[in-house]
């Protein structure tokens, strides 16, 4: 049994390595947030901290209460002038993910056959699978629920190691996408604003500081924004609270007090890490092998969902919107969620992009059910 506060020292260490290891020379290119996800999977899967499997109070907690202050917070140095011009494109390369997903979906239904080991209930699965990858785990419960997938543990569990293991693959890739793909085809170059933002916000990373009394302002504001949020969204469920806590940071970082206040983006960063490190810890390869046939054709499928996914996005979107970081950021809406997404967005320094991210990540939560339920009807 692992005691939370052990784990949670060595998350800590986790962020303070990666951050390390991002100033070297081989460190660099990589970035702390992608060193973190490496890092908590490595040490998950050797049994160091728990992993998805043996998931502890803590990991559930970081998920739901630390990732929004993390949102809240980041949100305070937003500001909305510079998001109109990125809706739109995003809107656009969210949607074409989704159909990407779906199509994934289609395609490795007819090369996989996953119905000769995982019997009549494929046909869930695969709807399961394109509604997880359309806008999270919400979509993914409720589709199970409904075709009670959940009592066949197995395949269930299954099924959740799948997903788990190739959402974190996937934040790794569309992380390096950028870097990887500017050589070969290039997007379009930055403006001399664009690269004044992103040199100010890497900046910004590593030589903010703060004071005793912002925190007194930041934090009890913070947990305030979250009780709000989780109230309204208890009145009205169908309003999703991270959805309410974002509007609130945004409406708060519009007045000049928020928005200068110190300490903001530095608090916001290091509990994005906090949670990117969690998300490496629930890659489990253990599980998948431990299921044997089942395991390894469950992530044969997704792996063949995401990657004609991907080849989409890349392909088609470079075609449509000209701008590599927000084509990673959008289909990281897609499979990882609204939250993921944002993280992707204060990683490349690109501000202006992550309200944008959280806001396709909650349209994905609507619709990814819906889709996710077409998908088995025409299966």
């Amino acid at each position: 049994m692992h005691s939370a506060l052990v784990v949670a020292a060595v998350l800590g260490l986790i962020i303070l390595l990666a951050e390390k290891l991002a100033l070297t020379r081989y460190g660099k290119p990589l970035g702390t947030a992608l060193i973190a996800i490496i890092l908590g999977a490595l040490l998950a899967n050797i049994g160091v901290i728990p992993s998805a499997s043996n998931s502890i109070p803590l990991y559930g907690h970081i998920f739901h209460y630390i990732a929004p202050i993390s949102i809240f917070f980041l949100t305070l140095g937003v500001n909305l002038k510079k998001i109109k011009s990125a809706g739109i494109p995003m809107l656009i390369l969210f949607a074409l993910g989704s159909v990407a997903t779906v199509i994934g979906v289609f395609v490795a239904m007819f090369i996989i056959s996953p119905e000769s080991v995982l019997g009549e209930v494929a046909p869930a699965i695969a709807g399961m699978i394109a509604g997880t990858y359309t806008g999270g785990s919400v979509n993914f419960n409720a589709i199970a629920l409904h075709y009670k997938v959940n009592e066949s543990g197995v395949l269930f569990a299954g099924t959740v190691a799948a997903d788990n293991v190739m959402t974190t693959l996937w934040i790794l890739i569309t992380l390096a996408i950028p870097k990887i793909m500017q050589p070969f085809w290039p997007s379009k170059k930055l403006t001399g604003s664009d690269k004044k933002s992103i040199a100010a916000s890497h900046q910004t990373t590593h030589q903010e500081t703060t004071n005793l009394s912002s925190l007194m302002v930041l934090i009890p504001t913070a947990l305030v924004a979250l009780l709000l949020s989780e109230y309204v969204s208890s009145l009205w469920p169908v309003i999703p609270s991270i959805l309410v806590i974002t509007t609130i940071g945004l409406a708060l970082a519009q007045t000049k007090y928020f928005h200068e206040l110190p300490g903001s983006h530095l608090l916001g960063l290091y509990l994005v890490y906090l949670f990117l490190a969690v998300i490496g810890a629930f890659c489990e390869f253990a599980a998948i092998n431990n299921l044997e046939e089942i395991g390894f054709t469950l992530l044969l499928f997704v792996a063949c969902v995401v990657l004609i996914h991907g080849l989409v996005v890349i392909f088609v979107g470079k075609l449509l919107v000209n701008d590599w970081q927000m084509i990673a950021i959008a289909s990281q809406a897609n499979i990882g969620g609204g939250t993921t997404a944002m993280a992707l967005a204060e990683t490349f320094g690109r501000k202006e992009l992550i309200v944008p991210a959280i806001l396709i990540g909650t349209i994905g939560n609507a619709a990814g059910t819906y889709l996710g339920f077409m998908v088995v009807g025409l299966l």
